[in-house]
């Protein structure tokens, strides 16, 4: 049995890493810094555990002790498990807790969460295997082939925690459940090593249920004020209910990090476009008004194709739209809570938005592609969380992907959140020469305050597959208070970014500065 226990904690290691990365999503976004925080942290603190195991086995090799430190572990993911909202919440916003705001930056932040999350029970799991090595240890002659075993059984147990996360249990339990669940086992894997102590597992399982029944009249409570955590098979989502800023009524938002939102409707009029950046996507009807096809790559709560299929006038009287979202999870729940009903001229491919253009190029090549296949407009809006962009579609090769699949006078709109000038604006001015490199024009728009460039906002690039100057004028008002927000970039400075590419895309790096 206690091959069996080694497994076992070889498997919730992994189960927690993954796991992680959904319980710091909705507070510290899920970009590069951190992964590289959840993985640094966890390995430092096996490294650590193995450490310490060696130490604490030779002295006193009992599968009694084994047991309880393991018991000790499920007690530290329980804590986990009820500590993680208002621990990160917190590190989220201090000042909000009368807290004096420290020069605390996200990779401190990051680095801090999973240090008081992740560091002890990852610390405790790291004893199991080399304590374990020492308690199955009969000879010299035969120590090898003993470690080599149980080390194996450990990392067979992590390869299985690893696709039971990713492919299965993040989008059929939930977050908290999965925690819950994995101290359970680490209740089991315990009794498996020693099966005394009755007492002490009894009152660890029976802490176990009742933080499970607690957690689910917590979230029963969010539910009924409007609050719904949310797991799809690739993400964390928060849908909850706020009022506009902008005295637009009662909104329902859909998040997927710590800042901003994917997506809003006003619950009121879910057909109208709630957030101010998807109003500017208003101008690919200024811009192609002849418009018949369209690409949009990002789903999100779909509050565009409802628009447009709401209001078809605007956009060449009865448009088709493509729309490429990655997550099935994610239009399942603009169908439940942002009204997004469907649409016979619209077709959605849940599909990785660079495989989608991979492949429909190689269609349009094959067919040796005639303006029926074409698109006149497509609309770039994927973001992983406010702070994270999947570096491969910001690149110069999806972008020359995009281009090969609009006609001759095709547009493409892209939302970019950035500052347009000064230090936060890295991502901006390497985004805006990606694009400037594949298209002969490129113009930027400053959703939020474009009296003020440096100020970190939606920037909202149209880039031109002519090179014909595009009209700039409309004689409606609120197509042209748009286009009154045109800013003109200054010309290449000193210390700009490169164009992005596949080889080299820090697009983490330069959000950070955000």
């Amino acid at each position: 049995m206690l091959e069996l226990a080694v497994f076992l904690c070889g498997a919730v290691v992994m189960v927690l890493e993954l796991t992680g990365s959904r319980v710091l999503a909705p507070f510290l976004g899920t970009s590069i810094v951190v992964w590289t925080s959840l993985i640094g942290v966890v390995l430092g603190a096996l490294s650590l555990g193995y450490w310490w195991g060696g130490r604490l086995a030779d002295r006193r090799p009992e599968p009694k002790l084994l047991a309880r430190l393991i018991l000790l572990a499920a007690v530290a993911t329980l804590a986990m498990a009820a500590s993680k909202g208002l621990l990160l919440a917190f590190l989220q916003n201090r000042t909000a807790w009368g807290v004096s705001e420290l020069p605390l930056p996200m990779a401190g932040a990051t680095l801090a969460a999973t240090l008081i999350l992740f560091g002890p029970a990852s610390v405790l799991l790291g004893v199991v295997s080399p304590f374990a090595v020492r308690l199955r240890m009969e000879s010299a002659a035969s120590s090898g082939r003993t470690a080599g075993n149980l080390y194996a059984l450990s990392t067979l147990g992590s390869i299985v925690g690893t696709f039971s996360a990713g492919f299965w249990l993040t989008a059929t339990l939930g977050t908290t459940n999965i925690i819950l669940c994995m101290a359970g086992v680490l209740v089991a894997a315990s009794a498996c090593v020693y099966r005394g102590d009755g007492v002490a597992k009894l009152a660890a399982l029976a802490l176990v249920g009742l933080a499970a029944v607690t957690l689910s009249a917590w979230d029963g409570q969010f539910q009924r004020v409007g609050l719904y955590d949310l797991d799809t098979g690739y993400q964390r989502v928060l849908v909850f209910n706020t009022e506009d800023g902008g005295g637009g009524g009662q909104m329902r938002v859909m998040t997927t990090g710590p800042e901003g939102m994917q997506s809003g409707m006003f619950v009121d009029d879910p057909l109208a476009l709630a957030v101010p950046y998807t109003r500017f996507y208003r101008l690919a009807g200024h811009f192609r008004p002849d418009t018949r096809r369209m690409l949009m790559l990002g789903g999100g709560g779909y509050s565009f194709p409802k628009y447009v299929m709401s209001q078809p006038q605007e956009f060449g009287g009865q448009p088709h739209l493509d729309v490429v979202e990655i997550d099935p999870g994610i239009t399942a729940i603009a169908g439940e809570y942002f009204g997004w009903p469907g649409h016979p001229d619209v077709r959605v491919h849940h599909d990785d938005a660079r495989r989608f253009l991979a492949r429909a190029q190689g269609r349009a090549q094959a067919r040796a592609q005639d303006d029926g296949d074409t698109y006149q407009v497509a609309l770039m809006d994927v973001f992983t969380s406010h702070y994270s962009v999947p570096f491969h579609l910001a690149t110069r090769e999806t972008v020359q992907a995009l281009s090969g699949l609009l006609d001759a006078d095709g547009v493409v709109l892209v939302n970019c959140i950035s500052a347009a000038e000064g230090p936060r604006s890295r991502f901006y001015r390497a985004l805006l020469a990606t694009y400037k490199s594949v298209f002969p024009r490129v113009e930027s728009f400053l959703v939020l305050n474009p009296a003020d460039p440096t100020e970190f906002q939606n920037i909202l690039l149209v880039a031109f597959k002519s090179p014909v100057a595009p009209a700039l004028t409309s004689p409606k008002a609120d197509l042209q208070a748009m286009l009154d927000t045109r800013y003109v970039p200054q010309a290449h400075l000193p210390g700009d970014p490169p164009v992005l590419t596949d080889d080299f895309a820090p697009v983490d790096h330069y959000l950070l500065s955000l």
